[in-house]
């Protein structure tokens, strides 16, 4: 068996199962809020928000990935209605438009269910399914797709000290400890994907350890997504600012792909695809992804 094949996981969600892991999905960021790091307040505009991410589905995105509540560090929670007004007109209204794949980024079981009713197919939820209560028992009664990520505290505290004896080590035990308690809720883990989290409350040395250690948390047998988009440590590595980090996040992609990464959760997809593909082409002779 050839190592493609050895790194090749199944992703169900709904009806579709996904084989991944040869050439990494691409999930496009859509942030409905005011304050995000990133791009807040840009698609406060459901109509904008629904332009962008049929921009993005255009450019190749699998995923759209939409959100009502920054998690930055720092941020405060906004309420389950407040992101129910900002979501849900973005969500149904892409459903509309087109077939891909639209994840909602929640905490809140509420918030998740309206989303999954008005179209989107995956929840993604930053506190591995901790923070609200009702949520494991929400996607048990689905068949959404859910991707299972790793904080340490929470986004107004995450930053403060993050600390670990051995990060990797440390998050790959809470998501088996995490995916362990969906499958006795009664969530087929086929059905689960893991995000390590980079920037939740980790320091750019720990998020290097991560991004470098993609395959022991593959080893687990679930997919594997990273959000590394524009994020904070690229500035310890380039030193630019925000808006210079274009190239720093396709430099890691091209890194993340090399480790069979399954899913990429960017905010620059068409550099990011074009990037991979190129990649792809020199080093199997085929042109572009299967």
């Amino acid at each position: 068996m050839s190592n493609n094949a050895k790194a090749l996981r199944t992703w169900r969600v709904g009806d579709q199962v996904l084989s991944l892991g040869q050439f990494p999905l691409i999930m496009g960021i859509v942030n409905a809020t005011p304050d995000s790091f990133s791009d807040g307040g840009e698609y406060l505009d459901p109509q904008r928000a629904i332009e962008h991410a049929m921009t993005l589905a255009r450019q190749g995105a699998d995923i759209i990935d939409v959100g009502g509540e920054s998690t930055r560090p720092g941020s405060q929670p906004v309420p389950a209605p407040e992101q129910l007004r900002r979501v849900i007109p973005v969500i149904a209204g892409l459903a509309e438009q087109s077939d891909v794949l639209i994840s909602i980024d929640t905490t809140s079981a509420e918030v998740a269910r309206e989303a999954l009713a008005a179209g989107a197919r995956i929840v993604n939820d930053i506190s591995g399914l901790t923070f609200d209560e009702q949520m494991v028992p929400l996607v048990a009664a689905s068949d959404c797709g859910v991707i299972c990520m790793h904080i340490q505290g929470t986004p107004q505290t995450m930053q403060d000290d993050p600390c670990y004896d051995n990060v990797v080590v440390e998050i790959g035990a809470f998501l088996a400890g995490r995916l362990s308690a969906m499958e006795g809720a009664g969530v087929d883990p086929q059905r689960v994907v893991f995000d390590p989290g980079i920037g939740f409350g980790k320091t750019a040395a720990h998020n290097l350890e991560i991004l470098s250690g993609i395959e022991r948390l593959r080893s687990q047998g679930r997919p594997v997504l990273v959000g590394h988009s524009r994020k904070r440590f690229l500035k310890k590595i380039l030193g630019r600012e925000l808006e210079e980090r274009t190239w720093g996040t396709v430099g890691v992609s091209i890194a993340l792909a090399a480790q069979h990464v399954d899913i990429l959760r960017v905010h620059d997809v068409q550099a990011v695809r074009d990037a991979l593909v190129a990649w792809h082409t020199v080093m199997t002779g085929a042109c572009g992804p299967d």
